[in-house]
Parts: structure tokens; sequence; C-alpha cells
């Protein structure tokens, strides 16, 4: 994947218990914050020549670092607009731009959550026109939305075990489910990582990968029954389905794609699967009064240049979504991607809309199942 969206229930539950607010200097982590090149300027401080600045927010950690050196120092040698990060995640955000101070111009986030800031009016209507690079990377139509831009997905999928079943290897879903042939314990999703998991249950029970939505919920609850049992940890944070994997407490497990790389290299015993892969968007939008409103133009649109994506894909696993992108790309980099072409179309795309009106629902009605 390329990024946690991080709190992903914190929309459901509200920005009201934010008391106080931090500045933008107090923010970050420190891991992704950018140097400033060309001096000067906080969040407000546009200004003009080498003043210039503008406040990106991202996730920060692995991730943070790989935006840095690959998108906002480049950016900023090419322009003389210093980049500054603050990790926060949504209900910050969100509760900033309603207060009339957003801290932040640029928000790199998953598509969905840009979704909830739309219902919320908290993000600028794009003017497309501003964004020249748009044509020349060919973005699909369908990452193309009135208030963002998907600049690249990350891809949850299964894991497994390469020592474990004997020189075995589970081919899809229906296997994960199936305990006796492929033995050993499971890790699956918490909701509080990503959306509950309800589609691979689905394939494993048989229904097409085209035929999943509308989801049923009530099959895909049933066949989760099935799995409960072997589920020995539900994990609500990217890196650890590959220390379960790592430490061989668990055989199998669902995972965001990208953070298998560093395991491999490590010569752990893993692989992916990407049959039945779940596609989740990430991209690019302008908060509501954004103080710097130019700069922040100028970065979305360096940063969906292909030659962009593909450097940040270099730098980090990220699929890009410019098809040109890939083209820029090593063999060896290119195939390590669920993006590359010989594997896209084994996986399928989340559907947004139905996500946003059942999500509230199903992520109750899943804390009840996971209990027991």
């Amino acid at each position: 994947m390329t990024t946690s969206p991080i709190g992903r229930r914190a929309l459901l539950r509200g920005a009201a218990a934010l008391a106080a607010l931090p500045a933008l200097a107090a923010c970050g982590t420190g891991t992704s914050r950018s140097s400033s090149a060309s001096g000067g300027g906080g969040a407000g401080g546009g200004g003009g020549g080498g003043g210039k600045t503008v406040a990106v927010r991202n996730s920060g950690g692995a991730y943070g670092e790989a935006l840095k050196k690959a998108i906002y120092d480049p950016f900023t040698k090419e322009t003389g607009i210093t980049v500054q990060v603050a990790n926060l995640d949504g209900a910050q955000v969100l509760a900033q731009i309603k207060q009339g101070r957003p801290q932040v111009d640029l928000i790199d986030n998953s598509m969905m959550d840009h979704a909830k800031f739309v219902r919320e009016n908290a993000l600028e209507q794009l003017d497309l026109d501003r964004l020249k690079n748009l044509k020349t990377a060919q973005l699909p139509e369908n990452l193309i939305t009135e208030y963002a831009v998907a600049a690249s997905f990350y891809a949850q999928c299964m894991a497994y075990r390469t020592d474990a079943f004997g020189g075995r290897k589970p081919e899809s879903w229906a296997d994960f489910w199936d305990a006796k042939a492929f033995q050993g314990g499971r890790s699956m999703c918490n909701p509080d990582a990503d959306l509950p998991e309800l589609e691979f249950a689905l394939l494993a029970d048989g229904v097409a990968m085209d035929k999943l939505y509308p989801l049923d919920v009530d099959r895909a609850f049933k066949a989760m029954d099935r799995i409960r049992g072997e589920v020995k940890k539900f994990w609500d944070s990217g890196p650890l389905p590959g220390m379960l994997l790592t430490r061989q407490e668990v055989t199998m497990a669902t995972v965001w794609h990208g953070r298998l790389a560093d395991l491999t290299k490590q010569g752990v015993a893993v692989a992916a699967q990407l049959n039945g892969a779940r596609r989740q968007f990430q991209g690019y939008a302008i908060s509501k009064g954004a103080p710097n409103l130019e700069a922040a133009y100028q970065l979305f649109d360096y940063s969906i240049r292909p030659e962009v994506q593909a450097r940040l894909a270099m730098t980090y696993p990220t699929n890009p979504s410019s098809p040109l992108a890939y083209d820029k790309l090593t063999e060896e980099v290119r195939n390590g991607l669920a993006g590359a072409p010989q594997f896209y179309d084994k996986g399928f795309d989340a559907d947004i809309e139905w996500w946003l009106k059942n999500e509230e629902a199903v992520t109750k009605r899943w804390l009840g199942w996971a209990r027991g």
C-alpha cells in the first residue's frame, strides 16, 4: 500500500473531542518534514519568490520519507517553493477546516476519505485547467473528480508463508478459508486499519469478482463465521501482518501489498497472492480556504506527472495511477507492483459509494462479530 488511512474510523467518531489544535510546526512526527531549501514561511506565509511555501498532509513514516525524496525535494529544487509537512489524521484536518483555519493546503489521503470531506464541504472544487499534467499522464477518467484526483493505489491482498504448505501455494480466497488444506493461523484486518474485508469472504464463498457489489452483507458474515476460529489476530497497523508471518504465528494474513517488499528483501519466506486483491486509490485534494492555493496547485500538478509517479514507485512500493509511469520503471520494480500489467486484472476496485453508505453499519456489526 502507499499509506495507511490514518484513523479509519476517526471521521465516524467525529472531531468534536478536539479541544485544542496544534500549530503546523508541532504536528508532524519529524520523519517526513522537508528541509527548508529556500527559506522561510509558515503555512500562511505564501509571499513571493523564495519565501513561498505549501503545507501538505501525509501519513508520515517510510511513505513520508519517500515523498520527501521523490517529490517534495525535487519540487522545491524546481520551483523554489518550500514544502512543509504535517502528519495529521483526518479528524484534525477536518476540524481545522471547519474552524476556518486550515493548516494544510494540500491533502494526501485516500479517495474515500476525500469523499467524506466533500460531504463536509471541506475541500476546494478543483479548477482542472490548472492541472496541466492530467492529460499528459493519461489518467483514467474515473480517477478524476471535481474535488480530488487519484495519484496511486494500494492493494490489500493475501500473504502466506512459502515454507508452510509443502511446496503448495494458495491461489484464491477459497484457499485462505480452507484451513484443512492450508493449515495454520490466520490474521485479518481490524476496521481501525482499513475497511472490513467482506469482499474476500464473498470471493471465498464463490461470488464472482465482477458481481461483488452491492455486497451481500449477511452472506459475507456467514462466510466469515467459517474462518473466525482460525483468526489469531486482527491487525490494526500496516507492519503487524508481516511481523506475525515472520514470527510464524500465522501462516496466512491479509496485508497491504507494499508492506511485503522489505520482508522479501530480508529473506523472510513470504509471498503475496494477488488474485482477488482489493484496490483503493490514494490522491490529492485541496483544503477549503487553503492559504497557499497557487502553490498547492503547483505541487498537486507536479505530483501527477508520470515521471514523478514513477520516481515515487522506485523509492517506495506504491502503484502509480498513470499507465505511462509503468513504462518508466525497471522491469524488476514494475514486476514487484500490484499495478503491473500482469497483475492488474486479477484485482478489483473497492466501491467507494457503497462503502460510504454502509461503512458505519458494517463496522458496528464487524465489532460484534469479532468479539464473538
